[in-house]
């Protein structure tokens, strides 16, 4: 059996450098203050006592100077060096009257005729007297027999000039020390002052930084930091942080992407960063419009963008990519517009099953084999009347599908006479996209109106390539003519999935992007007529000349498609009740 296991002992808190912002900040601003409260105090003290010292020698050569007065000389040569003597009375008078530790007045051999210590007149003095004897002036500081003391020696000159001796006066250290030790409570009460401000300015200091790190420590901010960027750069929206003045803060790798900039775009202020022309963008992104998921074409691209306002006056801007989205819910209204198209075809098929079926029990072969025949040439006719005038296969493509989408809602869709393309696009996929959106919005506009169509002309001029889309709906009025190239404005009602407003959008972006061009203007039968000039559309230089539209009358595809049937036909075959025996 394993013994017990025996409890540690507690682990005692250690003392170390604090955590909290606050603290640290609090200390080192103190530390530093200190520090430099300290370091004037000493830069100021050493100058003070070398100033004291320079006093002191100065007031010491000073007194010396004045003691050599000839009368000092006469006496000094007409006595004998005594304690009794006429030089130790003059030199004691002028000590006590000026404070001086000492006044030494001595011959040129030496000799001290006079001393503050009776005993040691008559004897050679301690220092060299060379320097003063010589006709010098001495100041230093430094040890004799009464101690360390502040020193001035001058010579000791007659009524002729000549040096007879020499005089050497000493201001006691001591005095100097007090001064300076006098001084520091002063500067002491200074400084303490100083470092009280600073810590009263260091404690508000940190107070701030307490508020705004939001008292967290050194490594949490660290980590958020690393936590941020991480984030930042790894979701699949776009960020963007703007500033008080406009001026981009952040930006992610997803919103230089959706936005096409690069990371010097960080730092310039939106407008110039997104460039000239950036429009509703700019307006988005600045807050100059408001909303909550504010549609905005930036490019290709179709953007949802949001704009969260911050503290100190900027703003947060996240960008989510609809792009694809858009693509898909076109493609599905598209995909409804079919499925309802070939649900009549089905009730036309239905009938067509119901008349061979009546021919063939008639015993009508003839007729029945013609009745087959005339059925499936109509859509290859159909096929080859728009493949032959518009030779690339995506637009074709395209356009059969709108005419049977057109023939659905009861609008004759029209090829125009000059209609003829060449298949040398170098974006086919953009022009989709350009003719797609224009002739859904026609097909919008034309369906209810007398007379429904909508005429279509693809036509080449050198490498140019100019797409005209008519309508016989109730056009656009002049006022709104540029409006309807904004992002989001519609006049439709908004779908159940999706977003209005975009189509005509992305048309001009994608001509501009081509560096051309998209007008509207009134048709001249009436409704809208949409121009689009796209330089540059095709591979190859030459000019396709536009067959004469006198011999060729328009080419309606709309109506052949549901056989020699109307759309107003189709669309009661559509409405019409099933057949009996069951058949739709």
């Amino acid at each position: 059996m394993s013994p017990a296991p025996t409890a540690s002992p507690a682990r005692r808190p250690r003392l170390g450098w604090p955590r909290r912002v606050f603290s640290r900040v609090l200390l080192m601003e103190l530390a530093i203050a200190a520090g430099v409260v300290l370091l004037a105090t000493g830069m100021f003290l050493a100058p003070l006592s070398a100033q004291l010292d320079d006093q002191a020698m100065r007031r010491a050569l000073a007194i010396a100077q004045t003691t050599a007065s000839p009368e000092t000389a006469d006496k000094l040569l007409g006595s004998r060096p005594h304690p009794d003597g006429p030089v130790q009375a003059e030199a004691e008078r002028i000590r006590k009257a000026t404070g001086a530790e000492y006044v030494v007045i001595m011959d040129r051999r030496g000799v001290r005729w006079s001393h503050t210590t009776p005993g040691r007149i008559g004897r050679v003095v301690s220092t060299d007297p060379g320097a003063p004897l010589a006709g010098r002036h001495v100041m230093e500081i430094d040890s004799g027999t009464l101690g360390r003391s502040a020193r001035g020696k001058a010579p000791l000159r007659d009524k002729s000039g000549s040096i007879v001796g020499a005089v050497s006066v000493g201001i006691e250290y001591g005095s100097v020390r007090d001064r300076l030790l006098a001084a520091i409570p002063g500067l002491l009460a200074y400084a303490g002052g100083a470092l009280a401000v600073g810590a009263l300015a260091a404690f508000l200091i940190s107070r701030r930084l307490q508020r705004q790190t939001h008292d967290l420590a050194f490594s949490d901010i660290s980590a958020l930091l690393a936590e941020r960027e991480a984030m930042l750069h790894g979701i699949r929206e776009g960020v963007v942080a703007l500033d008080a003045s406009g001026r981009v803060r952040l930006l992610n790798d997803e919103a230089q992407r959706l936005l096409g900039l690069d990371a010097d775009a960080a730092g310039r202020v939106l407008d110039e960063a997104l460039g000239g022309g950036a429009g509703r963008t700019a307006d988005v992104l600045a807050g100059r419009v408001v909303g909550e998921d504010l549609l905005t074409v930036r490019g290709s691209r179709v953007l949802v963008a949001n704009r969260m306002p911050t503290d100190d006056g900027g703003a947060v801007v996240t960008l989510r990519d609809r792009t694809e989205l858009e693509r898909l819910g076109r493609e599905l209204d598209s995909t409804r517009g079919l499925i309802d198209a070939l649900r009549a075809q089905d009730h036309e098929h239905a009938n067509r099953l119901h008349t061979l079926l009546g021919l063939l029990e008639l015993r009508m072969h003839d007729e029945a084999v013609r009745f087959l025949t005339e059925a499936v040439g109509v859509h290859r006719t159909t096929a080859e009347q728009v493949t032959e005038k518009v030779h690339d296969p995506l637009l074709a493509a395209l356009l059969v599908g709108k005419a049977t989408v057109a023939a659905e809602r009861g609008v004759s869709l029209r090829l125009t006479p000059g209609t003829l393309l060449p298949d040398r696009l170098v974006d086919p996929r953009g022009l989709v996209t350009v003719v797609g959106n224009l002739v859904d919005n026609a097909l919008d506009a034309a369906a209810g109106s007398a007379g429904a169509r909508v005429e279509v002309e693809l036509r080449a001029e050198g490498r140019t390539a100019v797409l005209r889309v008519a309508d016989s709906g109730p056009g656009v009025p002049p006022d709104r003519r540029e409006l309807i190239f904004t992002e989001g404005w519609s006049t439709k009602d908004r779908p159940a999935l999706g977003e209005r407003g975009l189509g005509l959008a992305l048309v001009r972006r994608l001509a501009e992007r081509q560096g051309g061009s998209v007008a509207v203007r009134e048709a001249d039968e009436g409704g809208a007529l949409f121009s689009v000039v796209l330089p540059e559309a095709l591979t190859a230089p030459g000019t396709v000349e536009a067959p004469s539209p006198a011999p060729t009358p328009p080419c309606d595809i709309t109506a052949r498609p549901l056989l020699s049937t109307p759309p107003s036909r189709a669309l009661r075959a559509r409405e019409a009740p099933p057949a009996p025996g069951g058949a739709p």
